[in-house]
């Protein structure tokens, strides 16, 4: 909060109040305060900045938001940013992938209360979005374009920055149940406040879809019994909290994920394939944790040390029917980060951050098959640092620029960087922005150091990072009061792509790819109850290798949301996603591209209130039924309809 009212004095008056003029569907009118909130970016630049001062395009989805919806999914509320085509593999708990601006699945940073999430075990180190649920969450921001001038590795495409929800005010207790389609039963459970400098925040959540179809009745062989998926997901997290003294100040956060995954895969043993043939199961367990101190020796020097920890473990079985043929495998994936960051405020809209990492990570995996790739120890670390400086040269313009030098342990240096300017025209209050900036991914400890020798395929230890230049230019425009538009263009130009060599016997440094496009969107605040907002994007991609468009990256992207409040404590909110055509490999890839059609969702929400303590909410996903496969082979969710009731105390 000391950071956020810097932020927020550094502001002229006239740009806060355009501020809290700008129409957001997630805020009602008048609360002026979460306006404020909802308009600051944390992931942009570090530190909470008001969107209007940030060049980088952003999409900032909150707790009232997330609400509002009903999503209680990170994939499903994903779904409607612009910019990103969420791939899931059936209903929840489906492995999950995000392309960012054409950018490869594993392109994403992502951070957890500022904790590295990503899993040093996974192959190609791309994150499963599919084990994250919402209701803890207090925020989601989305930083597209390349981010390793202040993220390091895996920022090439962007960046997705989950924050939880930290203890405020009077202690608290809500508890929330619903039921539903698919045999869906959710629970979850938070306790919260502080007093006397400590503040605690503990959740817990349970969801359950114990049926829900996923193989394409089409693509099963005659006689084959398929069934649907069953997913069971608790999520235990916590987040202390102790003022010592006005200049000191400790944190920790915790979060545990366990989940269980039966599936239908695919026995590879018989030929053809026979798609959905086995019932396979996949089992989570992940732990990351987070211990912090602040220290403000002097007003506007404020400073964190931090040591991170994630231990994420995975467990999969083909055939959950006969366990032993073939084995089970493994995978165990540690990484312990040590950090400091600093930022000073050099005068009122000028500052600077600089900081420095350590990371430390390790993949072990168990594969006792006789043509598995056996069991495999493996670390690596990488050591790095970072500044940045955010300057108002001059009324109604903000620039911000960042550079880091990381040095790895396998590879060795990388150096990245990123600028990021913006202006308001005077008389018009148009925003001109814009930011340049490159990326680099590490190649995995998989791709370094694991070998499967009964395919002849082995490890390449002299891999290089992957790279990408990428820049976007936009505008922002208020139309009055109600109405603001906006526009960005973007490209990347991705080299040094990890592929498999011409003899597939190992990995090389020989991809190339490029990607551009356009986001638009209109955003209107209709009455002081209904407003909306609509989102478009373009993505146009190349394999410059082969000239052939990307998979999975849709041409055209719209999304539309809206809410309305038609009285106090009555609201209801609609989505609508549409996705265009796009190129995919069928669901074993022996057909390596096609035509997906691509699909229009609508899912419909409304919450009451019927007194200050209960509320009941409903909600219909897919209203009208739409048989979508998003990746091609793997069915979608089809009409669900959920509901439940909501307890405070206060």
């Amino acid at each position: 909060m000391r950071t956020l009212a810097l932020a927020c004095a550094s502001l002229p008056v006239s740009a806060l109040a355009q501020q809290t003029a700008a129409p957001f569907a997630d805020v009602p009118r008048g609360a002026e305060a979460a306006v404020t909130l909802s308009e600051l970016s944390v992931s942009a630049t570090g530190v909470p900045t008001p969107v209007d001062q940030v060049g980088s395009s952003v999409t900032v989805l909150t707790a009232a938001t997330l609400e509002a919806q009903q999503r209680r999914t990170v994939p499903d509320a994903l779904q409607q940013v612009p910019g990103l085509n969420v791939v899931q593999t059936g209903g929840p708990g489906g492995q999950t992938s995000v392309f960012i601006r054409g950018s490869n699945s594993n392109h994403v940073k992502v951070l957890i209360d500022g904790i590295d999430a990503t899993d040093p075990s996974n192959p190609n180190g791309s994150f499963d979005f599919g084990q994250l649920l919402t209701d803890d969450l207090s925020r989601i921001e989305v930083l597209r374009g390349p981010q390793s001038g202040l993220y390091g590795s895996d920022a090439i495409g962007g960046a997705i920055s989950f924050t939880t929800k930290r203890g405020e005010g009077p202690a608290r207790a809500t508890a929330r149940i619903e039921g539903g389609s698919f045999g869906t039963f959710n629970q979850s459970g938070r306790i919260s406040g502080s007093e006397n400098g400590f503040d605690y925040s503990v959740s817990i959540q349970h969801l359950r879809a114990a049926a829900t179809p996923v193989t394409p009745p089409n693509l099963v062989a005659p006689g084959t019994t398929t069934r649907p998926n069953y997913y069971d997901n608790e999520i235990v997290s916590a987040k202390f909290g102790y003022q010592f003294t006005d200049t000191f100040r400790i944190n920790s956060i915790t979060r545990f994920i366990n989940s269980k995954l039966l599936f239908s895969g695919d026995d590879y043993g018989t030929f053809p394939v026979t798609l959905g043939g086995l019932r396979s199961q996949a089992d989570v367990q992940q732990v990351f944790t987070r211990n912090e101190a602040e220290w403000t020796p002097f007003a506007g020097f404020h400073n964190v040390f931090a040591i991170n920890y994630s231990n994420l473990y995975n467990r999969q079985v083909q055939n959950a029917y006969d366990p032993f043929n073939p084995l089970p495998t493994a995978g165990l994936g540690e990484r312990t980060r040590y950090e400091y960051r600093g930022d000073y405020q050099l005068s009122p809209g000028n500052l600077v951050l600089f900081g420095a990492q350590r990371d430390d990570e390790s993949l072990s995996t168990t594969d006792p098959n006789p043509f598995g790739s056996g069991n495999l120890r493996a670390r690596n670390g990488n050591t790095a640092g970072y500044g940045e400086i955010q300057l108002t040269p001059f009324d109604r313009a903000s620039f911000v620029a960042n550079v880091r030098h990381d040095e790895n342990d396998a590879f060795g240096l990388a150096t990245t960087f990123r600028v990021a300017p913006s202006y308001i025209l005077p008389f018009t209050d148009t925003r001109i922005k814009g930011s340049v900036g490159t990326g680099f991914k590490a190649p995995t400890l998989s791709q370094l150091f694991q070998s499967f020798p009964a395919f002849n395929f082995f490890a390449n230890p002299n891999l290089k990072p992957e790279e990408s230049l990428g820049y976007d230019a936009g505008f922002e425009q208020p139309l009055g009061e109600r109405v603001l538009v906006g526009a960005t263009y973007y490209a990347n130009d991705f080299k040094n792509l990890i592929n498999t060599n011409a003899s597939f016997t190992s990995n090389e440094n020989v991809g190339r790819a490029e990607s551009y496009g356009a986001e638009a969107f209109v955003a209107v605040r209709f009455t002081d109850t209904l407003s909306g907002r609509v989102d478009y994007t373009n993505t146009v991609t190349k394999n410059e290798i082969t000239n052939q468009e990307l998979l999975r990256r849709p041409r055209h992207k719209g999304s539309a949301t809206a809410q309305w409040t038609p009285i106090s404590g009555l609201s209801f909110s609609g989505t609508v996603i549409v996705l265009g055509h796009f190129v995919d490999g069928n669901r074993d890839f022996s057909i390596q591209r096609l035509k997906n059609p691509g699909f229009t969702l609508v899912n419909l929400a409304v919450n009451y209130d019927v007194n200050e303590t209960v509320s009941v909410f409903g909600r219909i996903d897919n209203l009208f039924d739409r048989r979508y496969e998003n990746p091609t082979g793997f069915l979608g969710p089809g009409l669900a309809v959920y509901g439940g009731v909501r307890v405070t105390t206060f």
